[in-house]
């Protein structure tokens, strides 16, 4: 194994190797809890490759993968990999027949393996994938013209390895650090998401870097609650359990996300995990669901309860200053230790009794939700990163974290803040991230020119905002995006210019909109409306636009624009529905270079129009301003 810059594959040789017996996988089959060792992961994952090999698949080509979180998901990009291949992870939350056909069309897929619960979206749009020459399947099920089960390309990887011994391992003799093993999607507009080329190395780098903040018991299981298609779960969830000889469980699926969300307190239960990939959103349902359980027992339990929490969050404090200054909290101390064997330790047993920590993944985590879980023995640590950096930036962990900070920035790897101009700022002040490492990714598939502008004499410009701890350096805080990037409540990315550009270019009636969502319950848009157009409308229904009524009906047409992105109308199928504003706020001021909400090349800046109408937007959040007709709205028409 080249030490310096092993590929995935000299990677799990290793590994595999080191830990040989050890249960790597563990998956629900038949309501059955199965347990893979490293050996058979390692085994199966090569007939896979001699499978694919047999099929056709040369070294470079690309595979998409659409499928729920499970064993095969892992062994079947392990065979595509030892195979010299591609993979291309497909989210199963694309729920777009567009952004489907995108992502398979302009990677060069030639084949797609999907599951029984993602086959018929697959289905859907294959007739517009020329290039795909076979479907395959994971489970037994019907096929259809130009489908196939995995099990007939393992037979055929069998066969391979009898009929021409020492062709796999010439393959994978053939495979360099610097060859390409994902292109993973941005949520990108519709139109034009990008796809990450992340190589054999940026994974191993990462998962060395990531080892110099985040650590793992041997034999310890993580379960994934995460998608395995980002990054994330390969980095911070396969390779890193395998480099400390762990185990790696996922929830089982179902036929809907529902499901699968009503599984988790089962999987957690039965896997007993050390600790788990999470998002934000779920953080907040266990929360949630911790606290109704309390409410039932009663207003006594519930007080003993809320005292237990007082007290702990007043002593752990921002967890690296827990219990300080000892003079002022000591006493805390042994009411903290009572309080969490009588109150906190039968929560803990209900998440399976042996969860050390969560490790928060997609949206950034909010510092009471990271103070409440310590509190109650499961510490959330944030960590922070993106995909084009394969994608471990920094993270907090157990023994050094600060809460409110993203965490510990990775060894090896160069870091700076720089301003506007492009220079480096001075500790302590808010800027754009710029990192340089063997993590950076190698560039975006087939568009040099956003390669060009995002990676500049080899540093990757995030495109977030934040600033490094002037008491220790080491220690990242991310206040913000420099990008438009929406970040739902599931800690899901999606860009929102083409629907603001659309609905404004669409429509007479709207001249300018801003979409909102930061990990909010539902999406907001910012309308600025066009008054003469809506009052002309409404008077030609014979309506007076400066009536209630009148009002009502220029409220109305808004509506009709946004909703025509929907399903049942003229625009359908152009964006995603999740990211579809639920709410509208109607801009009583426009947006302008003067007031600062439009820059001098007339784009929006969207972090005034956000704060110029913040509370306009918390209003939307709640019941009444989320109707259309509420007050606010109807004075900002007239």
């Amino acid at each position: 194994m080249s030490q310096e810059r092993p590929t995935i594959i000299e990677f799990v040789e290793k590994y595999t190797e080191k830990y040989r017996d050890k249960t790597f996988l563990r998956e629900k089959v038949n309501g059955v809890w199965t347990e893979t060792s490293y050996l058979k992961t390692r085994d199966e994952s090569k007939i896979l490759a001699a499978g694919f090999i047999a099929l056709g698949l040369e070294k470079g080509e690309k595979a998409a993968l659409l499928s729920e979180g499970r064993n095969l998901w892992v062994i079947a990009e392990l065979g595509l990999l030892y195979a010299g291949g591609v993979n291309v992870p497909l989210s199963f939350k694309l729920e777009s027949d567009h952004d489907l056909c995108f992502r398979i069309n302009h990677s060069d897929s030639k084949y797609v393996i999907t599951s029984e619960s993602q086959i018929g979206k697959v289905r859907r749009v294959i007739d517009k994938c020329p290039a795909v020459q076979k479907v395959i399947v994971f489970d037994d099920i019907p096929l259809q013209e130009n489908e196939m089960h995995i099990s007939e390309i393992r037979e055929m990887g069998l066969k391979f390895i009898e009929e021409h011994p020492g062709e796999l391992e010439k393959r994978i003799a053939g495979v360099g650090p610097d060859d390409y093993a994902n292109i993973s999607y941005t949520s990108g507009t519709t139109a034009d998401p990008k796809g990450i080329l992340l190589t054999h190395r940026n994974y191993t780098a990462n998962v060395e870097q990531g080892a110099s903040v985040i650590s793992s018991p041997e034999g310890a299981t993580m379960l994934i609650i995460l998608p395995l298609d980002h990054c994330f779960a390969h980095v911070a969830g396969f390779y890193t359990m395998m480099l400390y000889g762990g185990s790696i469980a996922t929830v089982p699926g179902g036929k809907s996300a529902i499901t699968m969300l009503k599984n988790i307190p089962i999987a957690i239960n039965e896997t007993k995990p050390y600790m788990m990939l999470s998002v934000p959103a779920i953080s907040r349902n266990f929360r949630k669901n911790i606290e109704a359980g309390i409410k039932k027992k009663g207003p006594k339990v519930e007080k003993l309860y809320n005292f237990a929490l007082d007290n702990a969050i007043k002593y752990n404090r921002e967890y690296h200053n827990m219990g300080k200054p000892f003079w002022k909290l000591w006493w805390r101390k042994p009411i903290k230790d009572i309080m969490d064997r009588l109150v906190f330790k039968p929560i803990r047993d209900n998440f399976g009794g042996n969860i050390h920590f969560f490790v928060g993944g997609g949206a950034l985590l909010d510092i009471e939700l990271q103070r409440y879980f310590c509190a109650i023995g499961m510490p959330i640590f944030q960590g922070y990163g993106l995909s084009e950096a394969t994608p471990i930036i920094c993270a907090n962990a157990a023994g050094h974290a600060i809460f409110g900070s993203s965490g510990r920035v990775v060894q090896p790897m160069d870091i700076k803040i720089c301003g506007e101009d492009g220079r480096e700022l001075p500790l302590g002040e808010t800027g754009e991230i710029v990192i340089r490492g063997e993590n950076v990714m190698a560039g975006y598939w087939k568009n040099e020119e956003a390669t060009a502008k995002t990676i500049v004499d080899g540093w990757l410009h995030t495109g977030d905002r934040g600033y490094l701890y002037k008491k220790d350096p080491r220690y990242l805080y991310v206040t913000g995006r420099f990008k438009s990037l929406l970040i739902s409540s599931d800690g899901e990315k999606y860009s929102p210019e083409g629907y603001e550009d659309s609905l404004a270019d669409n429509s007479k009636y709207i001249d300018a909109t801003v979409l909102y969502n930061n990990q909010s319950p539902y999406t907001i848009v910012v309308v600025v409306p066009n008054k003469v157009a809506l009052a002309d409308a409404v008077k030609a229904k014979g309506l007076d636009p400066s009536t209630v009524e009148g009002k009502k009906a220029m409220l109305d047409i808004i509506q009709g624009e946004c909703d025509s992105y929907r399903p049942s109308g003229k625009h359908a199928g152009m964006f995603p529905e999740k990211w579809l504003p639920a709410a509208i706020v109607v801009a009583d001021v426009p947006f302008s270079e003067q007031n600062g909400m439009m820059n001098s090349t007339s784009k929006i800046v969207r972090g005034k129009v956000e704060k110029f109408y913040a509370q306009r937007i918390e209003y939307a959040m709640t019941p009444e301003g989320k109707d259309l007709y509420n007050p606010r709205n109807l004075e900002s028409i007239s």
